[in-house]
């Protein structure tokens, strides 16, 4: 599991700005067809380029990492949660672009709109909500989600239910709606199953863009997924969360759902999934913020990553894996040796 984390970038659930594996990985051990390299274990670098930086994210093409030395922190023992609501999700995430840049750096800041909550059983209320949590293995946390408050408080946001507080023994539990919302985001991969049995359409495209871009992009992205959800699928559901925020951008998370046609699945999906990814790439997002390009984003991939850069690439994919043995027809076509 550690290397296919590395090997995609993945990103946690519980994270906002220190969010990717990229910031844990100390030093790498990777096999490759030409031989086996492994990194200097440094807390840090100046020395050119980073080894590691170059097979993170690399996604099997270049190498298997075998090992890898990784920086690691204590179980939590300290957590503050709250469940903040706001009249619409515009004053939400004008709220959290402020508490990004606070320099509190929640554990926990994932902002859904209104069709989020409903579509999830969070809320009977039609507003938007932000699940909001704080973690640390030393200290008490009542002044970070305080002043957090503070800050949501000043564009609309309220906390109902209270904020739940726990320290001082091992490995504290979670509670309330955000502990409810974990536990259910936990579940969703399972029902896909059952969502592709009864002839559902549903998929997710998540991408990332910088803060003043944003009310556009989502706009586009939205406008653009609903119009192929309602020629391809006569209507759908369709709504958006944040799943990671940063002091310069959120990573915002899209779902569709709709009926299919029996026979007509697969081309459905692709049509609404090809809107959503056309959309996210026309308006200037990435293609993938943690989900990793694969094959099916792969033609998006393409448009995003620079020419030049492609060059670069093909020419490490040469001389790691001169016969291109190595995950074929991910991130780059290869040009095989004669």
């Amino acid at each position: 599991s550690l290397g296919g984390w590395i090997a995609t970038r993945s990103g946690g659930h519980f994270a906002t700005m220190y969010t990717h594996i990229d910031d844990m990985v100390e030093s790498l051990r990777v096999v490759t067809p030409q031989g086996t390299l492994e990194s200097r274990r440094l807390p840090g670098s100046g020395a050119g380029p980073s080894p590691d930086r170059m097979f993170i994210g690399s996604e099997g093409i270049l190498g298997i990492i075998t090992e890898a030395w990784m920086r690691l922190q204590d179980r939590p023992v300290y957590r503050a949660t709250a469940a903040v609501q706001f009249p619409s999700f515009e004053k939400g995430f004008t709220a959290v672009r402020k508490l990004s840049q606070a320099g509190l750096f929640p554990t926990n800041c994932r902002l859904l709109d209104p069709t989020e909550v409903a579509r999830n059983k969070v809320s009977d209320q039609a507003m938007t909500f932000l699940m909001l949590g704080f973690e640390s293995a030393d200290h008490p946390l009542d002044a970070w989600i305080n002043r957090a408050l503070e800050c949501c408080a000043d564009f609309g946001g309220t906390t109902p239910n209270g904020v739940i507080i726990k320290g001082g023994g091992e490995a504290a539990g979670r509670g309330g709606s955000v502990g409810e919302w974990r536990d259910a985001f936990i579940r969703m991969p399972y029902q896909m199953g059952t969502m592709a049995a009864i002839g559902a359409i549903s998929d997710t495209t998540e991408s990332a863009i910088t803060w003043e871009r944003f009310p556009e992009f989502h706009a586009g992205v939205m406008e653009s997924t609903q119009k192929a959800l309602n020629e391809v699928c006569g209507g759908g559901i369709l709504s958006c969360r944040f799943t990671h925020v940063y002091p310069d951008g959120p990573a915002p998370y899209y779902t569709f759902l709709g009926m299919g046609r029996r026979g007509a699945e697969l081309e459905q999906w692709r049509a609404v999934k090809g809107a959503a990814c056309d959309a996210v790439i026309r308006h200037g997002g990435t293609i993938t913020h943690h989900h990793a390009v694969g094959r099916v984003h792969r033609p998006w991939y393409d448009r995003q990553r620079p020419d030049l850069f492609a060059t670069a690439l093909r020419a490490a994919k040469a001389a790691l894996d001169p016969q291109g043995l190595l995950n074929p027809g991910v991130l780059i076509d290869p040009q095989r040796a004669a």
